[in-house]
């Protein structure tokens, strides 16, 4: 891999990785993806490797390593043909745990952050609702406080993870009158009573587990809260740049196995007495499909380094998910049409791939709000800074 940012001791955590996964997740891959259930044991088989505690700090059981193990943890597993299996995984690591790992006291960390990093607990991250989708500060669940605990009321959807999960990190208005800074985060135990979740039916991603969530009076006790009361919204937005460069990693890793594959398939096909890497038409659609990838993922890479030295990259951040998941999009659509008719069966991996990339411009903000954040920063000169 490129020097310039992975050291040797990324190399051996990729080789490895990989390896685990071959041996561990890619045998059970096709049974998730028809169940829509990963099997428990895989996520404790996480914990115990130590996969779930990259960002984590040592104090909670993880390992405290640098952005670039998160990459190569991202890149390896958008190669086993699975992208529903993945986004389980880090949703649980980068969503629900980024919350605990950066708002969390040490109790709630202690109660839900350890066993997390071991495989124990599965989380999950509850923002979006049937009526919100990308309008976060708009959203209409609530939880007001009655003494020592809170009431929740509402609903979320398109959670990944959020059928199967042991606990819930929920966003909700905790003073409604406020658009920007009524909102509180809370953890939220899968057994309160008055949670109940839908698994909804997906086009792709059909591994995870994506549901609609409904909260009925649910109680939560007041040491639930994560943080201050009141700062969800900037706490939410502050994890947003990693959520996008997460998907802009994803994106050009899922580019790169659909290229890799499709290579492989042209210089094995023969047709009109010649392999199909020898015309230069299809030559050539290579090349554009390579330059494509490449450029997104060198990007990609500089922005991981900045924000891994502390920077607020929210405009970077979304460039990179705006632009990586449209470019995988259109490189998984034409590797599937350089497989010709195979590219359709459902024995080759890409039609499942083509059917998980497209949530890529959706999930996470839509490429039309990413669009306009951009052009408000360029634009207008607005500054995001992160929460204090």
């Amino acid at each position: 891999m490129n020097s310039m940012y992975f050291t040797e001791e990324h190399d051996n955590f990729r080789a490895s990785f990989k390896e685990f996964l071959q041996k561990e997740v890619v045998p059970h891959i096709d049974t998730w993806e028809k169940t829509g259930t990963i099997e428990r044991f895989i996520w404790k088989k996480f914990g115990e490797m130590g996969y779930f505690g990259l960002s984590t700090p040592e104090e909670y059981g993880g390992l405290d390593l640098d952005l670039f193990y998160t990459v190569v943890f991202l890149e390896e597993m958008q190669k086993i043909n699975s992208c529903g299996f993945a986004a389980a995984m880090w949703a649980h690591e980068y969503l629900a745990m980024t919350h605990l790992n950066k708002e969390g006291n040490h109790l709630q960390k202690k109660k839900y952050l350890e066993p997390s990093v071991n495989g124990d607990l599965i989380g999950c991250l509850c923002i979006t609702e049937p009526f919100g989708g990308s309008d976060v500060a708009g959203m209409r669940s609530t939880a007001v406080k009655t003494g020592d605990k809170y009431i929740l009321n509402g609903s979320k959807t398109f959670i990944t993870n959020g059928v199967y999960s042991d606990y819930l990190i929920v966003a909700a208005k905790t003073n409604p009158s406020d658009k920007y800074k009524g909102i509180s985060i809370f953890i939220v135990d899968r057994k309160s009573k008055g949670v109940s979740a839908t698994k909804l039916n997906k086009l792709g991603w059909k591994a995870s587990d994506t549901g609609e969530i409904a909260f009925d009076n649910v109680e939560i006790p007041a040491e639930n809260l994560l943080g201050e009361e009141g700062k969800g919204f900037p706490y939410i937005m502050q994890h947003f740049a990693l959520e996008r460069l997460l998907m802009g990693v994803n994106a050009h890793a899922r580019a790169e196995y659909a290229l890799d594959y499709a290579i492989k398939y042209m210089e094995e096909r023969v047709a009109f007495g010649k392999s199909l890497d020898k015309f230069q038409a299809l030559r050539h659609k290579i090349a554009e499909m390579a330059s494509r990838v490449d450029m997104c993922r060198e990007y990609n890479y500089s922005i991981t380094r900045r924000l891994d030295g502390g920077q607020y990259v929210v405009k970077e951040a979304s460039m990179s998910k705006l632009l990586s998941t449209k470019m995988a999009d259109e490189v998984i659509y034409d590797a599937l049409q350089l497989l010709g008719g195979y590219g359709y069966m459902e024995e080759y991996p890409m039609a499942r791939l083509l059917r998980d990339s497209r949530l890529g411009p959706i999930g996470g903000g839509t490429s039309e709000i990413l669009k306009e954040i951009i052009a408000k920063m360029v634009i207008d000169g607005k500054e995001y800074k992160p929460s204090t």
